[in-house]
């Protein structure tokens, strides 16, 4: 045995050979949040105990050998947001009591020996964004009660014995982005409202019994005929399928059309985008430039201008001054390039950020995102970007420089990291609040940075706080799941992530929380987190959490921090819902702190 830790947060044992029985001891271990023992040799059922884990929010035991029923005791855990279930050999129905865990994002109980209806209660999950039951035996209709899953991205329900018609209620599903009910007993038409759906990029209805025309819409416009086969009586003007006698919606496009795309746009998608981008930014340019040269304000010096209308000139220039890139003037390395700091002739000092090789699908990807989301927010706290280049041996980023460097790097050295006083911290903090409320809320549409860490807030000779590298922002669109692969860097990333690839603000608020706590310690807080996730507000001593480099703060000071450590409380919540906005945030720091000046009194 394992051995009982009451006080027990954390645990992970998963892809191990461990084997043997869940013990009902586990249900002793009642402060867990996650219990993650997957991919092992697990036989036995799940002990009922495990009711009793009432703060559990991630369970995962999949890939195991577990057999036996579910148990309703599940039903206790309503702080669920992940349970996975896959890859065992459970049987009996789905509980209903599944439909008490309202919170669930992530439900997989999919390759098991599940059989009977699926729960119309289900239907409650409304925060939910994978559903799997596939390769199971489940049967009877599907519950129309699905419909209202309207932030469902993926559903799987394939490989059962449903039957019936799909209902026309998955229309409502405005974020599905995968749909697959193939290898079922399905019959009637499919719904014309699925096929208009604005998210849904893959669909398979393969191997049903559906009959009538494809629909035509975005869903079905590169279906192929794997995804429609087995249907004998389903037609469509698709390559393979039976054409329909008289077909009265708009044919569906051919595989052979996504082909030809296929091979065009990797050869021409990098230059058109480009060629928008920099559209964008000219465009812009000109009309600033025209508005200066009204008001008799342009300035000879002017960076911007000069990098867009005599791009040649500024790369030849940089080239000259960082001597074609020589380490020497290197100031800084991330995972997409090198930072140098180059004098111009102007006197004007900047900071050049050279990609390694554009030519790499997610450099060119980090390089355009840069530039989009650069050329589209404003704000004092964010890093300004003069220019940018990018010819066949370089790509470049020309940004303003920001003499004291990355947060990261003074914490790195005592006596910069002295000069910090707590005054300057707590104005580092409402500053990058205040850039991350603007690009939330101000932005249309909304950036989300996805790596707020102490490596990308640099400081000025003012220690004014500016947001950059901007290589994984992402645009949120009201049309879209905003789906996407893991970005970020560990220790900072929001534990959401480990379970969906869901991309909202509250990411960035909880990469927020972990940089307050950074900033109060003067390095990674580490294991404070899941204490500062779970523990009482006074269980722990204020003292820990401060850097000790510094003198203890007076008691107006320490007021001020306390209020800022229970905000950054709130931001590193389990539950991403719970978090605040940073328009709250940004506001609440404003009232908690004083004006710069009181805090010398």
């Amino acid at each position: 045995m394992f051995g009982i830790y009451p006080q027990l947060h954390f645990m992970d044992l998963s892809n191990n050979s461990f084997y043997g029985e869940l013990a009902s001891s586990w249900g002793r271990c009642t402060n867990l949040t996650t219990l993650l023992i997957a991919k092992n040799k697990i036989t036995g059922s799940i002990p009922p105990e495990f009711g009793n884990l009432t703060l559990l929010h991630v369970l995962d035991l999949s890939s195991n050998n577990l057999s036996g029923e579910i148990p309703i005791e599940l039903g206790n855990l309503i702080f669920m947001l992940k349970l996975d279930l896959h890859e065992n050999l459970f049987h009996g129905g789905v509980p209903q009591v599944l439909g008490l865990l309202t919170k669930l994002l992530y439900l997989d109980l999919s390759i098991n020996s599940l059989n009977g209806p699926l729960p119309g209660n289900l239907g409650y999950f409304q925060e939910l964004y994978l559903l799997n039951f596939s390769y199971n035996n489940l049967s009877q209709k599907i519950p129309i009660q699905i419909g209202r899953l309207t932030q469902v991205c993926l559903l799987d329900l394939s490989h059962n014995s449903f039957r019936g018609e799909i209902p026309s209620e998955f229309g409502n599903l405005q974020n599905l982005e995968a749909l697959n009910l193939s290898h079922n007993s399905l019959s009637g038409l499919i719904p014309k409202n699925i096929a208009q759906l604005p998210g849904l990029l893959k669909i398979d209805v393969s191997f049903n019994n559906l009959e009538g025309p494809v629909p035509y819409g975005k869903a079905f416009q590169n279906v192929t005929i794997q995804q429609l086969q087995g249907n004998r009586d389903l037609c469509g003007n698709i390559t393979g399928l039976q054409p329909c006698g008289s077909l009265s919606e708009k044919p569906v496009r051919k595989k052979g059309h996504k082909l030809i795309l296929l091979i065009v746009l990797p050869v021409l998608g990098a230059v058109l985008l480009s060629y928008v981008v920099a559209g964008v930014i000219i465009s812009s340019a000109r009309r600033k430039r025209c508005r200066r040269a009204k008001d008799g304000n342009v300035k000879d010096d002017d960076l911007f201008s000069r990098c867009i209308f005599d791009g040649k000139a500024m790369y030849r220039e940089i080239l000259e001054a960082t001597e074609a890139f020589n380490s020497f003037f290197c100031i800084g390395e991330g995972g997409y390039g090198r930072v140098y700091r180059a004098e111009l002739e102007s006197k004007k000092i900047v900071a050049v950020k050279r990609l390694h090789h554009l030519s790499e699908t997610a450099d060119r990807k980090a390089f355009l995102n840069e530039v989009n989301a650069l050329t589209e927010i404003k704000h004092r706290n964010i890093v300004k970007l003069y220019g940018f280049c990018s010819t066949a041996q370089h790509s470049i980023l020309v940004y303003e420089y920001l003499e004291r460097g990355s947060l990261a790097k003074i914490f790195h050295m005592d006596e910069e990291a002295k000069k910090l006083d707590w005054k300057k911290r707590v104005n580092i903090i409402k500053g990058v609040a205040h850039a991350l409320s603007y690009m939330h809320h101000d932005c249309s549409p909304p950036v989300v940075h996805r790596d707020i860490t102490s490596n990308n807030i640099l400081l000025d000779c003012d220690y004014e706080a500016h947001v950059s590298d901007f290589g994984t922002a992402k645009l949120l669109k009201k049309d879209s799941a905003n789906w996407s692969a893991l970005a970020g860097t560990y220790g900072y990333v929001a534990p959401e992530f480990a379970y969906t690839m869901k991309v909202t603000e509250k990411c960035d608020v909880y990469s927020f929380g972990v940089l307050i706590m950074e900033v109060f310690k003067g390095k990674h807080p580490r294991d404070l987190i899941p204490c500062l996730q779970s523990s009482a507000p006074g269980d722990i001593e204020l003292e820990d959490l401060l850097d000790q480099r510094l003198q203890y703060p007076a008691q107006k000071i320490l007021e001020i921090l306390t209020s800022i450590i229970r905000i950054a409380r709130s931001c590193l919540h389990v539950d991403p819902q719970s978090r605040p906005t940073m328009h709250f945030i940004s506001r609440s720091l404003s009232v908690a702190t004083p004006f710069p000046g009181d805090l010398d009194k």
